[in-house]
């Protein structure tokens, strides 16, 4: 699940109940989609990879 966070956005994880992932300033809608309808393990990987890229 995303949440908004200051200074943008944050992944949840309900199961581990901890924040996972990276702080994201920009909401990507098609992580946000995935994440919260099919949650396809690989298809969220290559979009964190994705987004990881584009802030370096």
């Amino acid at each position: 699940m995303a949440r908004g966070v200051p200074g943008g956005y944050r992944i949840w994880d309900n199961k581990a109940r901890r924040w996972w992932g990276d702080l994201y300033e920009l909401c990507p809608d098609d992580l946000l989609n995935e994440l919260n309808g099919g949650a396809n393990h690989e298809k969220i990987t290559a979009l964190l990879k994705r987004y990881r890229a584009l802030k370096r």
